[in-house]
């Protein structure tokens, strides 16, 4: 089987090989660039690369600007890495096209998760279907079917049970759901999530109790 190639972007050589340990226990084949300069050629000449780790951050050529530039001629997903914790750097972030944003320091269990959730994620586009025990959700023709029986959902409902799906087993918080669902734009009581998942849960049946609650953060989605 080929190995899915990522390629981290990062100035300290520490910071490079921790990420590269741990991906790697996955059989992930790790490419490395220590400048954004670096990082751009590299990008261009390996044509398969699956998922770009990006320090912002960088002498010369910092974090964004390789990430516009990638933008320009991809949607390969990008996770940004940074020490920089401001909203505003997270909002330009998402603005300008990243999947993720991971303040450091950062949990490398919670990171490996996080890129299995991406990559998870953009093989669901590619192929428009996921299949999750027994829930089985079609982004292209925009069904979903419970042990083979059709079942009706809002918009939001659907959008949300691809968000679990596609971020199965990790700890979603309320404000992250509704930042990504309802996008940044929108103004409401964040426990709206509350009454959604509570409609999805009936319409799932038996299959509602994969969708955790995690008491005072969110919820989890585990088949």
């Amino acid at each position: 089987m080929e190995q899915i190639k990522i390629l981290v972007v990062d100035d300290e050589e520490r910071m490079r090989k921790l990420v590269r340990d741990f991906l790697s226990k996955k059989t992930y084949q790790i490419i490395e660039a220590k400048n954004g300069e670096e990082a751009l050629v590299l990008f261009f000449q390996h044509k398969d690369i699956r998922l770009i780790l990006l320090d912002i951050m960088m002498p010369e050529i910092d974090g964004w600007e390789v990430c516009q530039t990638v933008r320009k001629h991809s949607a390969v997903p990008i996770i940004m890495l940074t020490a920089r914790t401001d909203e505003k750097d997270e909002l330009r972030g998402f603005q300008l096209g990243v999947d993720e944003y991971i303040a450091k320091p950062f949990s490398f269990k919670i990171l490996v998760a996080r890129v299995e959730a991406i990559l998870r994620r953009s093989q669901v586009l590619q192929s428009g279907k996921e299949d999750e025990g027994g829930i089985v959700l079609d982004k292209t023709a925009h069904t979903v079917a419970v042990d083979g029986k059709a079942i009706d959902l809002s918009v939001k409902e659907f959008e949300l049970l691809a968000y679990f799906i596609e971020n199965k087993s990790i700890a979603l918080s309320r404000e992250k759901i509704l930042n990504y669902v309802w996008n940044y734009d929108y103004i409401g009581d964040a426990r709206t999530i509350d009454t959604h998942v509570k409609k999805l849960r009936n319409k799932l049946g038996e299959k509602g109790e994969y969708i955790k609650t995690i008491w005072g953060m969110g919820y989890k989605f585990e088949p």
